[in-house]
């Protein structure tokens, strides 16, 4: 009977006639020699062996033998517990042969574990899960039958993981993913936290605090995978169960704060990258700092942000407005710094929405100067002028909310020089300081202006400074996301009205009456 071309269990034909033996059968009996009797101990070498193959169906069933061979080993006790001495240093000293068999059991063991971390740079996904999934299962193992002086928790082993995943060459988004599922037990989850602190220590401290990418990257991407407790009732789920939780950091909420503030402020210790200032500032205000257990140490940080300017200036906002409302931040020049962020930029970019949003809330107390708010309606209006209709239709709202909000501010509107003051406006663009840009001696002629402007809802808009405004504010909330292609739809289909037009509309061929051909001829 013949083999299918693509059994692998069969016994091939070598070139002198005799048959050799497959990868799998040689796995299986060198794991089961093992397993059987002590003295196949030096069968181990070649099992790992395979752990280095090219080839990944080998590869992969090399994995999934260790996983068999040293969980089994693990659990009847026969790898060495405490200190484990350098492997040269084993044949010296009065131990028996119990005790050598042990260490060397032991440092076959953490030989497997250096080469699954290895096996999880693999090209191969397949080989990559794998290897990732083995070692938590020898995770499991190692922490029901611990070889650890320091404690029952696997750290070796977990270090390797962690190792693994933060590689500096590849993106390990897709496995980092995978290891989510591992990062929900609530023991893994703390001290995963503090390996990824001493791995990025090691790391930059070795590149000399040079950007890295692609590391920083994966990094990042762990870090926004961890999910934290809200409540101390929320940390039930443990990989391995302690006889003692009391005085288990793993099992205490203050505890995961704390090495979770740790972990992000070594990331953020160093330079990172221009796109992930970005990417950290949208998720900072509502995944970060609400799991941190001193949400002020990010000050240094935002404050740094808010003055690169641009994007990065306008995310930094959210943070800001956490810790200022919050935490009591003192931020002795913020509202110039938002002054300054207002230039025509901010009509067009991806976070247009979120910033107006935010800059009406901290523009909505009362206890704001009047010059202060008239340079903000100033600017505003200023910047009205060359503005898409989409954000006119938030900005303009705005403006009123502002004048409604500070009655000190309707001087803008009523000024009696107002026709004369688009020629000689005192009000100066270009100060970067609002207290003097002498906004509050000027007028809101720009508003006029756009009463004449080409999109009627944006001259409707503008006209309501004509009328007294009433003390209701306008909800913009359903304004900032108005899109370009949400306003035309709505245009067309808003029904048209009829129009005075100078000529009669045509009701048929030669029907109309003012037509000399229609005079003198019908169609009968």
């Amino acid at each position: 009977m013949m083999a299918a071309p693509g059994d692998d269990n069969v016994k091939e034909k070598r070139s002198d006639g005799r048959s050799r033996t497959s990868y799998k059968e040689t796995i299986r009996t060198k794991t089961e020699l093992v397993l059987h009797s002590r003295k196949h101990a030096n069968e181990l070498f070649d099992v790992l062996q395979y752990l280095q193959s090219d080839k990944e169906k080998e590869l992969i069933f090399a994995i999934n033998a260790c996983q068999t061979l040293f969980c089994a080993l693990l659990e009847r006790g026969d790898l060495y517990v405490g200190q484990l001495p350098k492997e040269a240093e084993i044949l010296e000293g009065n131990r028996n042969v119990e005790e050598k068999y042990q260490m060397f059991i032991r440092h076959r063991y953490n030989d497997c574990v250096e080469l699954l971390q290895d096996c999880m740079g693999h090209e191969a996904y397949q080989v990559k899960e794998r290897a990732l999934c083995v070692l938590m299962k020898l995770a499991t193992a190692e922490g029901q039958h611990p070889v650890q002086d320091q404690g029952d928790f696997p750290l070796n082993v977990i270090q390797a993981v962690v190792c693994g995943l933060l590689s500096e060459k590849e993106d390990m988004s897709l496995l980092i993913s995978r290891f989510q599922e591992f990062l929900e037990m609530d023991d893994v989850r703390y001290y995963v936290m503090g390996l990824i602190r001493t791995n990025i220590n090691r790391v930059m401290d070795q590149n000399r605090q040079a950007v890295l990418p692609i590391y920083q990257n994966n990094v990042f991407t762990l870090l926004t995978t961890i999910n934290m407790p809200s409540q101390a009732s929320e940390i039930t789920n443990f990989l391995l169960k302690q006889k003692t939780q009391e005085d288990w950091k793993a099992a205490r909420l203050k505890d995961h704060k704390r090495a979770f503030d740790q972990m992000w402020l070594i990331f953020l210790k160093y330079k990172l990258p221009t796109s992930m200032y970005k990417k950290l500032l949208v998720i900072l205000h509502d995944s970060i700092l609400p799991n941190m257990n001193n949400p002020t140490l990010m000050i240094d940080f935002l404050t740094a942000a808010y003055d690169v300017g641009g994007a990065v200036s306008l995310l930094a906002l959210n943070g800001l407005f956490v810790l200022i409302h919050e935490h009591n931040l003192n931020y002795p020049e913020f509202y110039k710094k938002l002054y300054n962020l207002l230039d025509p930029s901010v009509f067009h970019v991806k976070f247009r929405a979120r910033f107006f949003h935010l800059a009406n809330i901290f523009l909505s107390s009362s206890h704001l100067p009047a010059y202060l708010v008239a340079a903000f309606i100033k600017r505003l209006s200023r910047l009205a002028l060359t503005a898409p209709p989409t954000a006119l239709l938030i900005v303009l709202p705005l403006i009123c909310n502002l004048i409604r909000r500070h009655p000190s501010c309707r001087v803008l509107i009523h000024r009696p020089s107002a026709a004369d003051v688009p020629y000689n406006d005192p009000y100066v663009m270009e100060e970067r300081d609002p207290a003097q840009c002498g906004a509050l001696e000027s007028s809101l002629w720009e508003l006029q202006t756009l009463q004449s402007h080409y999109h009627p809802d944006v001259a409707m808009a503008a006209k309501a400074i004509n009328q007294p405004l009433s003390e209701l504010e306008e909800d913009i909330s359903e304004l900032l996301e108005l899109s370009t292609f949400e306003l035309m739809e709505r245009d067309l289909k808003s029904q048209s009205q009829s129009v005075p037009v100078e000529f009669d509309p045509i009701r048929g061929l030669l029907q109309s009456s003012r037509e000399v051909v229609g005079v003198h001829f019908s169609l009968e």
